[in-house]
Order: structure tokens, then C-alpha cells, then sequence
């Protein structure tokens, strides 16, 4: 129900000079509505009980009526049998745990956000919040009203009913866009629509649009895919068989079944849409409750099974494998005749850095003849087919294709994890390095069909921005996306016409379409107006600074909403501090708008090593071990609240995950200016996460390497914060899923072990069956309740929220 209910500015005033007892003088009022004594079949019901009126007030009504309501401050004379609803708002930054008092009132019922309550003590999380009170009368009432809340933290105020603060519903609740998609001419665009309920249960479905006017044509609880060449759909409805393959003809909306009873795996439709391309799985073979351990990956589930690669002939219903092997096939493109297929193997040798490596073949589909294009590149990551097939663009790091998009000087290494575009020529094997000395790092591109340019988008700094290359002269320029974090584009192949995604600091997703001719865009929809309208967003601001080492730091920071320059507000700290930069969005799980509206300044830090900035920034993050880029966190923080004299320079925090935690755990080791810290599913050993972790020794392929546990002790000894543990002051909170198989729970259980031997203050919460990252709608709420409650506990002196998630016990 919507939670902005009117008061009066003379009530707020009065609030902020009082001490601790609010007097509610002003609400709304919706009523009466008569209510009936029912027919009585029988004397008593089912529970033996004679009828009550006073039943009426459990029977289910909606409580969103109470938001039609006027304002007033007397309760109207009713002498009949009815149910009246008043409504107010209470809003509160820090979790308030206020006492109600209700008087004047014969029978009622008090509900707070939609959910039945006592009076008395109110256990509020920090959000906006609807108090709403359902009252009988009949025909001796008498009613007055008086209503109070006390609170002796002062911690709870009135709303004024302008807006609202962002909760933590609003970060794990609501609609979001989960795609968007064009049909090959341009003239109908998908876009996906995905709900979380207050329950957590996910929903989705698809609207089609019709380009030229965004009139809905069609909207779908399937998701959806477009021919390659036609303005239909497709997509896959259950069968007794298996699947059957539908396709919807947008003019007419006629279904024709092209494929029945089809095997489970994904599939392509051939560019001729005459055939299906499968990525089929073959089971390896199984083992017993004792078995052997073939080689490191063989720990992960799955990892047995091979792939390989189908065509499924729409007409002759004739399965046809196009490889076979131990070795894994992927189907990266078909070229747009239909004639050829752009495939990758890969192959392990693990005596040598990069111990995975890629091979990328083109295959005549008439003949199946295969020719080897890149043989055991460990750094190439995508490939496609230029419009015409001759040419095929690869992304990959600047190590791939023997170094030709790598601009470090000797000696030096590059990160992994900073994507380049090249485009080789099928024919003589020729490469072309697109981006070599292009900052930004690559996420995903596309080849446009209709005037032969490559669109993108690409990490840059701490923003995902959407681009275009020219691949016959090399030229790139930016496209004026209205978004700072691009999640996913897509191309008409007959028209000059893209359709992009994404949110941004203080909002939640839009979708758009561009002219691409033109750069003229349109809003498809604005998911920040599904239930958002009226949540009031801290403003964001970008910082950077020249540091001490002679490089541009790059920040960004989120306000509290209604943000007074005048007080002091405590600090949390933000970064990931490995190979990626952190970037900019709304909601999510490190959401800056759940912290800034519960009273925190939120600066998240971009430090050496992340990709993004160029080749040698993104560099340092190999082979240091947070050497530098601790520096570089302490560096901005001190200069950050040199800077902004709203910082309570005294109340700092500082959190991250997987390397971020690492990062948490080594800056505590090196400055006492945090305090508070925590680290969620952090390395404490590198060593032990080299060693157990699933993707440890290839991962440490990029942040350590060609070095190991035996060659560089300086790194995976000495850096590692489980030997500098006595080093740590101040108080930490460990948090790990149990079925973490990135970071093994192990490194939380060691560092909290020993900060627990050396008397330090610590904590260590599990979330049970979790992995890396936290998914599970109620879990993943107590694990954001479980990080908020524990910097009130230090950055605001209250733990209140912290003793009731975890009341102590005597162990």
C-alpha cells in the first residue's frame, strides 16, 4: 500500500522541540463503512462461539482505502454500525523500536505497513511507514481519539507525505526490467518485465511494442526470442514430449508449431530459419562415495559432463551431432547465409599460465569442414561474425592473439580481466586491435546488419557506457545513453534503430530506444514509476582527486535524502579493490541509496588495479596483493573527508566482498582510522584460496601471475592477513555463505579464530546454503539487515538492531 500520509507542518515542528513523545493531532480519515450482522444459519460456529460485531474487524478489507481519506483532527460522530479507517505516517533512519499509545477507542485493530500489530512496543526497520487504525463503532459510541508514540532516541518522526525513504523493500521488492529486444526490422521491441513480491516470490512476463508509436501489442507470461529474420517470436511451451517449439506472428498473432517434442538443451534458429543449432551435454561417467579427484576442476559438479553441438533440420526432423569429443564444444555465431558456424573448444594444460585454453574454428556446413582460425589462446573470451562472415570480431585481453592489443611495456602484466575488441580477417589471419588504446574495458558487442559499425558498452571508470567502432578506419565515439550503468543493448538488422537498459545512482531501470542515425532516443518504460514515484533519493556526486602517487582516484558518493549540511554523518566505505571497478546503480545488493537513506554519506573508491581506466592502471592489480591499492582506499578517504566537512571523520566504516573483503581485513591491518569493518566471504590466506577455492588457482592466473605459494612467499605469506592478524584493532564482522565454493567458508573461520584467540571484537554470522553471493529473497534480506545492524552498532552508538538480530547468549 502506498505510505505517504499528510500531517501538518505544525505537528512536525512541534516533534523536533519535543523531547521524546510525539502527539499525532492530524491524520486521515476514511469512513464510515456500514457493516451488517450476517445471517445466522446457526447460534454458534464451528469454534462453539456465539456472534461478536466485534468480529467485523477481522473480516479482510483492504487498508489502502485509508489513503482516500481527508485530513482532519476529530474523529466524525458515527452511531451506527461501521468500520472506519485513520491512517499516518512514521518514518525513521535508524531502527526505532517506539512505544504506540492509543486511547479513546472501544474496539480497534492497529496495523503498521499492511501487518497486524499490538500496541504498545513497535519494532521498526528504517523505512517510511504506514500506521493504520481500524475502529468499530455501533450505536452507543462515544469515540475520542488520542495517539501518541514515544520514542526517547528520537529516533522516529512524522512524514510530511511528500515522499519516502528507500527501505529495504524498496531494494529487494518491486519490478524490474529483465531485458529488451528488437525485432529484425525495427518495427517491434520486447521488454521484459520482472516482480518481486513482499513474499519474494519472482514473476515475469513480456510486453511487445510497436516501435513507431509504443502502443502495446502483445503482452505474454512466456519469454520470448526473435526469428532471425522475421517479425515473429519464438519461444518453447511444455509438452508430454519434451518441448515444443512455438512461433507468433506479431500482424496476425497466429501460433504455428515449428518443432515438436525437442530436447532439453539451448539451441540458435539458423539465420534461414530452417534449422536449429543445439548445445546438447553428454554425462561423464560417475563415481562412487569414494572416489578419485582427476584434476583441480574436477571438484565441481558438472564439470564431467561435455558439450557438443547439433543441427536439428526443421523439415526433416533429423538430429545431426556437428562435433564430437572429450573436449568441450561451444557455438559462439552462424554467419548470416546459413553456410558457416564460429565454434570454440578448449583444452587444459596446467603446468602453464593461462592453464585454460581456447581454440576457435569455422565450420563449412555443407561440408563440415573445419578450419582452425585461433589455436590455444588463454585470454580470449567471445567471438562473432562480421555481417559478410568474412571477418570475425574477438574480445578478449590484451594478452590474446599473441599480445597485439597489449600496450605495457615489457615486464609488465595485464589484468585479465580488461577486455579489448579485435577483428581478424578469415582469410590471411590478419588482426586489427580496435581498442589497444581505448581506456574503457569491453563488455558485450554487437555487429551491426545495417550499417556495418560494432556498438558496445564497456566499463568506464565507474560508469558502463555504451559506444560504437568504425572497424574500416578504427574510430570510436560514445553514444549519449541517459543511463551510468548499461546492463544489456540490442540491434534491429534492418533499420538504424537500438534499444538499451539500465539505471543509474538514483534510479531504478528504463528502458530506451535510439535512432541511431540521428541519436534521438525514446523512453520504453521507466521502471522507477512502478511503485518508486515517490521514494526520495539521496543525491549522488562523482570525487576524484590526484594522489600521492601521481594517479586520478576515481569516487563517487551518495548523500542521505534531505541532506543538511550543517550536521555530521557517519561514513561507510565502498570498493572491490580487484580487477573490476565498482560502478553505478541503484538497487542491488550494495545498494548506495539503502545506506544513504538510513543517515550514512556512502563513498565507493575506484583504486589502482581496476579495469576500466587503461591497460597499465588496470595492471597493478597483478601481483600485489592490495599493495598500493590499500594505500590508495586510505589515501581517498582521509583526502574525501578533508573535503566534505559533513563527514563525522570519527565514525568510518568500511565493508566489501570476495577480494573487497580481503581488502577489508588488509586495510585493518594497516590504519586504525576505520571503526568498524566487515568482510563478507574476504580471502584471509592466499595460499588456502589458491588452493581450495573452485576457480582459486585460476583466478590467481590474474591477480598472482606465474607466481605460487613456493616461488613468491612475499605474497602469499606475508600479504595474506591471517599472518597479520595481531596487527587488527578495531572491530570486524565476518560474514560467509556455507556453501561458499568461490572463497571456502574456511577464510572467514580462520581470521575470525584468530581475531577471537588475540581478544579482539569480532562477530561472525553464516547465511546456511548460500554460495558467493547471497540470493535467497529471505536470507539475502537478513544478511542486509545483519550489515546495517552492525554499523549502527559502531558508527551510531546504538545497538539496538544488532542485540535483537542477535541477542546475546551465554556460551
Amino acid at each position: 500500500m502506498k505510505k505517504s500520509i499528510l500531517l501538518t507542518a505544525a505537528i512536525l515542528f512541534s516533534f523536533r522541540v519535543c523531547a521524546d513523545t510525539i502527539q499525532v493531532a492530524t491524520f486521515k480519515y476514511y469512513g464510515p463503512i456500514p457493516v451488517t450482522k450476517p445471517y445466522m444459519t446457526d447460534s454458534v460456529n464451528i469454534e462453539n462461539k456465539a456472534f461478536d460485531m466485534k468480529s467485523m474487524l477481522d473480516v479482510p478489507m483492504s487498508l489502502e482505502m485509508a489513503d482516500e481519506g481527508r485530513e482532519t483532527a476529530v474523529l466524525p460522530e458515527c452511531r451506527e454500525d461501521a468500520i472506519h479507517l485513520i491512517s499516518f505516517g512514521v518514518e525513521n533512519s535508524t531502527y526505532a523500536k517506539p512505544v504506540i499509545s492509543i486511547s479513546g477507542l472501544a474496539d480497534y485493530r492497529l496495523y503498521v505497513d499492511g501487518s497486524r500489530q499490538s500496541a504498545g512496543e513497535l519494532k521498526l526497520e528504517p523505512a517510511t511507514h504506514s500506521i493504520v487504525i481500524k475502529y468499530l463503532t455501533n450505536a452507543e459510541s462515544s469515540d475520542s481519539l488520542k495517539i501518541s508514540i514515544s520514542d526517547e532516541r528520537n529516533r522516529v518522526s512524522l512524514c510530511d507525505g511528500s515522499s519516502r525513504i528507500f527501505s529495504l523493500d524498496c531494494n529487494t521488492q518491486g519490478s524490474s526490467c529483465g531485458g529488451v529486444s528488437i525485432s529484425p526490422s525495427g518495427r517491434y521491441i520486447a521488454v521484459v518485465h520482472t516482480m518481486t513480491s513482499a513474499s519474494g516470490k519472482e514473476s515475469s512476463y513480456t510486453e511487445i511494442l510497436e516501435a513507431s508509436s509504443g502502443r502495446i501489442v502483445r503482452r505474454t507470461d512466456e519469454r520470448v526470442s526473435w526469428m532471425p529474420s522475421s517479425d515473429a517470436y519464438y519461444f518453447t511451451r511444455p509438452d508430454i514430449g519434451g518441448r515444443n517449439l512455438i512461433c507468433t506472428d506479431i500482424a496476425t498473432q497466429q501460433e504455428k508449431v515449428l518443432a515438436e517434442n525437442l530436447p532439453e538443451g539451448y539451441f540458435y534458429i539458423s539465420p534461414t530459419e530452417d534449422c536449429l543449432f543445439f548445445t546438447l551435454t553428454q554425462e561423464g561417467p560417475e563415481e562412487g562415495e569414494v572416489h578419485q579427484i582427476l584434476v583441480p576442476d574436477d571438484r565441481q559438479p558438472g564439470w564431467r559432463d561435455r558439450r557438443y553441438i547439433a543441427r536439428y533440420d526443421l523439415k526433416t526432423r533429423v538430429m545431426q551431432p556437428l562435433t564430437y569429443g572429450w573436449h568441450d564444444a561451444m557455438l559462439m555465431d552462424l554467419s548470416d547465409d546459413g553456410g558457416s558456424m564460429l565454434f570454440m573448444t578448449d583444452t587444459y594444460k596446467l603446468t602453464e599460465r593461462p592453464t585454460q585454453r581456447f581454440s576457435l574454428y569455422v565450420m563449412n556446413l555443407e561440408t563440415l569442414a573445419v578450419d582452425s582460425i585461433v589455436n590455444e589462446d588463454g585470454f580470449i573470451t567471445n567471438a562473432s561474425f562480421s555481417p559478410d562472415g568474412k571477418q570475425v570480431l574477438i574480445i578478449g585481453s590484451p594478452e590474446c592473439l599473441n599480445g597485439v592489443g597489449n600496450t605495457l611495456d615489457e615486464g609488465m602484466i595485464p589484468n585479465q580481466f580488461d577486455y579489448q575488441m579485435y577483428v581478424m580477417d578469415i582469410a590471411d589471419r590478419s588482426v586489427t586491435p580496435l581498442t589497444r588504446d581505448f581506456a574503457p574495458s569491453v563488455e558485450s558487442a554487437e555487429w551491426s546488419r545495417y550499417d556495418g559499425r560494432i556498438y558496445f558498452y564497456a566499463s568506464d571508470k565507474d560508469c558502463i557506457n555504451m559506444f560504437r567502432a568504425n572497424p574500416a578506419d578504427g574510430r570510436i565515439e560514445r553514444l549519449p545513453n541517459r543511463e551510468e550503468y548499461i546492463k544489456g543493448i540490442a540491434l534491429a538488422r534492418t533499420s538504424p534503430t537500438l534499444v538499451y537498459y539500465g539505471q543509474s545512482l538514483s534510479n531504478l531501470y528504463r528502458a530506451y530506444s535510439m535512432d541511431t542515425k540521428k541519436l534521438r532516443q525514446t523512453v520504453l518504460y521507466d521502471f522507477t514509476q512502478d511503485g518508486f514515484g515517490d521514494v526520495c533519493m539521496g543525491e549522488g556526486g562523482a570525487y576524484e582527486f590526484l594522489s600521492s602517487r601521481g594517479d586520478s582516484i576515481n569516487c563517487f558518493y551518495v548523500l542521505p535524502p534531505r541532506f543538511n549540511p550543517e550536521e555530521k554523518y557517519p561514513l561507510i566505505v565502498h570498493y572491490y579493490g580487484g580487477c573490476n571497478p565498482s560502478t553505478r546503480y541503484c538497487k542491488g545488493s550494495y545498494s548506495p541509496q539503502w545506506y544513504a537513506a538510513q543517515g550514512y554519506v556512502f563513498l565507493v573508491i575506484n583504486p589502482s588495479g581496476a579495469s576500466g581506466f587503461g591497460q597499465e592502471f588496470a595492471s597493478r592489480h597483478v601481483n600485489t596483493a592490495g599493495e598500493g591499492v590499500a594505500e590508495d582506499i586510505i589515501e581517498a578517504v582521509q583526502r574525501f573527508c578533508q573535503d566534505h566537512p559533513f563527514v563525522n571523520d570519527s565514525r568510518i566504516g568500511c565493508f566489501s566482498a570476495s577480494y573487497g573483503g580481503f581488502m577489508t581485513q588488509l586495510l585493518l591491518t594497516e590504519t586504525d582510522m576505520f571503526a568498524t569493518g566487515i568482510s563478507h566471504a574476504g580471502i584471509s590466506s592466499h595460499t588456502s584460496y589458491w588452493g581450495e577455492g573452485y576457480w582459486g588457482y585460476s583466478y590467481s592466473e590474474t591477480s598472482m601471475a606465474d607466481s605460487y605459494p613456493w616461488n613468491r612467499k612475499d605474497l602469499y605469506v606475508d600479504r595474506s592477513t591471517i599472518y597479520n592478524a595481531d596487527k587488527i584493532h578495531t572491530p570486524l564482522l565476518f560474514l560467509h555463505g556455507s556453501a561458499d565454493t568461490n572463497v571456502p567458508i574456511g577464510e572467514s573461520i580462520q581470521m575470525f579464530t584468530a581475531l577471537k584467540l588475540l581478544g579482539q571484537e569480532t562477530a561472525f554470522v553464516v547465511v546456511d546454503g548460500e554460495n558467493h553471493g547471497i540470493s535467497e529473497y529471505g536470507k539475502k534480506r537478513q544478511w542486509l539487515r545483519t550489515i546495517s545492524a552492525w554499523f549502527s552498532k559502531y558508527l551510531k552508538d546504538d545497538d539496538t538492531w544488532w542485540n535483537d538480530l542477535y541477542p546475546h547468549k551465554n556460551l
